[in-house]
């Protein structure tokens, strides 16, 4: 049984692929020159603004079907205040814009599947569509019914080269571009004509251009009789016409400033004067497109598009969060930067005190961190690096060259060393002399007098005199026997006499010092009272 059910399953599957390929396989074939040509003879001669705005608002039919009946409906309304009076609609901006034409749209509501067959061209060969309009342009110059007028200006230039490779069995590209633009920017005319007419003898004779003469309903006055450009009454706009064609690229643009100052609830946000046109499959309102190439093509733009909506929205809830977060610590009132200006300084002094809970947090939050910042910023570092630039440390070490150590030297030189010399010389040497003489000599004689002579005479009477001239006798003896030793020697004994002689003189010469020293000595004594007992003998002694 299950396997049956999987037969089954496979087998829808199967038969809803071959379905699917089926219809891809019947997608309509492109547009060709022919068709192309059929379809834009009509407003091949329209003012470039216009052509673009017009090609743009193709592509939404509906809101197209809409804006005639809005416009048919209020036909004594047209350029701005009409775009301005359709500004709560549910339409495309470019079909908004085509209120205030209103021969415009009189045409495009004639023939609605020639308008949904427009706008399919434009978006799925929007170059072919522009190579059409350049060559439609170049018929009618050529057959003399394009030119300059009161109405227009028509310029001709030089096509730019083009970047892609030919393809095969393609109508060669245009030689030359050729643009229309109002001769007065504030007052456009709608050109109608004929196209059998003004492009000359129509060369697809299978498909025949379109023309569509303004219905009498609308009260436009036209003339069926004319054979060339009827203008009817120019009409003005400010801001209306903000379309625009890049001929190089062929494609439309928008011109932002008159776009934002006539759709002010759906402004264009960028810093070019110019930005590429974008079909919004939004706005289509279930219409669907002719094939499924340019369907999956502007559904995968329209995913694009919202994914990076989303991204930025995915910022914009962290901004909010970060705010509120930073609301919750400082107080949401303190984020608003003009209430912060329009603070009530006199207010400030009643905040609760300090260590009150939330008075610090008050009052931190009260501190106007954007002054603090700008004064911060508004101090100029410069001036400061500036004057410590600007110090001219040449003219300190000049200073510091310039001290007159000569005159540190003077002072030195010049201090008076004779008040020193003075002071020294000052000092009393008589007390120094005085001192000494104080000193008690009699405690040194006294210690003199109290030595005991009589030890002194015992110890020298006990002294043993018999050795002593055993002594000279053995000292004796030696000096005989080296006064005999050489005797027998002539030269040795000459030596020992000469000894013998300056011996002799040597002990004559010591004697007469050591009596001159006596001599002395007894002279010095004599004039200090000597003290009885021993010291005589003494003296007596040396005089012997």
């Amino acid at each position: 049984m299950p396997s049956i059910l999987r037969g089954i399953a496979a087998l829808i599957v199967a038969m809803l692929l071959l379905f699917a390929a089926q219809v891809r396989a019947a997608d309509p074939a492109k547009f060709t020159v022919e068709q192309l040509d059929q379809m834009l003879a009509p407003i091949a001669l329209f003012p470039d603004a216009l052509l673009a705005q017009v090609l743009m608002a193709t592509t939404y039919p509906k809101d197209v079907a809409e804006a005639v009946q809005w416009a048919l409906a209020n036909r004594s309304l047209k350029g701005d205040d009409a775009v301005k009076a359709v500004q709560d609609k549910p339409w495309d901006p470019s079909v908004q814009s085509l209120v205030a034409f209103p021969q415009v749209l009189a045409m495009l509501g004639e023939k609605p599947e020639w308008v949904n067959d427009l706008g399919d061209a434009f978006l799925g060969q929007p170059k072919e569509v522009m190579d059409s309009v350049q060559f439609l342009r170049a018929r009618a110059k050529d057959v003399g019914n394009l030119s300059s007028n009161e109405q227009q200006i028509v310029t001709v230039e030089a096509a730019p080269p083009r970047p892609q490779a030919i393809v095969a069995n393609a109508p060669p590209p245009p030689a030359q571009i050729i643009t229309i633009a109002p001769a007065n920017p504030q007052v456009v005319f709608v050109p109608i004509y004929n196209p059998v007419h003004v492009f000359g003898p129509w060369w697809h004779p299978l498909f025949p251009p379109f023309f569509f003469p303004p219905p009498p309903v609308w009260g436009f006055g036209w003339n069926p009789v004319a054979t060339a450009i009827w203008w009817g009454v120019g009409i003005g706009v400010a801001n209306a016409l903000w379309g625009g064609v890049n001929w190089g690229r062929r494609d439309v643009n928008i011109n932002v400033n008159r776009w934002n100052n006539i759709n002010v609830n759906n402004r264009i946000t960028s810093n070019d004067r110019n930005v590429n046109w974008n079909h919004n499959p939004g706005n289509r309102r279930g219409i669907p497109y002719r094939d499924a190439a340019t369907r999956d093509r502007l559904q995968q733009t329209r995913i694009g598009e919202r994914g990076g909506r989303q991204d930025y929205r995915g910022r914009e809830d962290q901004r909010a969060q970060a705010r509120a977060a930073l609301g919750d610590r400082i107080g949401a009132e303190n984020l608003d930067r003009n209430a912060l200006r329009d603070i009530d300084r006199s207010q400030i002094p009643q905040r609760p005190a300090a260590g009150s809970g939330t008075g610090a947090r008050d009052r931190a939050a009260g501190i106007d961190r954007g002054q603090l910042q700008e004064r911060a910023a508004g101090i100029d570092r410069s001036r400061v690096q500036d004057r410590a630039a600007n110090i001219d440390r040449s003219q300190v070490q000049d200073r510091a060259g310039n001290i007159d150590r000569s005159q540190l030297q003077d002072r030195a030189a010049n201090r008076d060393r004779t008040q020193a010399q003075g002071r020294a010389s000052n000092i009393d040497r008589s007390q120094v002399r005085d001192r000494a003489a104080n000193v008690d000599r009699s405690q040194a004689r006294d210690r003199a007098a109290n030595i005991d002579r009589g030890q002194v005479q015992n110890r020298a009477a006990n002294i043993d005199r018999g050795q002593v001239p055993s002594r000279s006798d053995s000292a004796a003896r030696t000096n005989r026997d080296n006064a005999l030793r050489g005797a027998n020697d002539g030269r040795q004994t000459r030596q020992q006499i000469d000894r013998g002689n300056a011996s002799q003189a040597a002990q004559r010469q010591a004697a007469q010092r050591q009596g001159a020293q006596r001599q002395g000595a007894g002279n010095r004594q004599g004039h200090i009272a000597r003290p009885a007992g021993g010291g005589g003998a003494a003296a007596q002694r040396l005089r012997n």
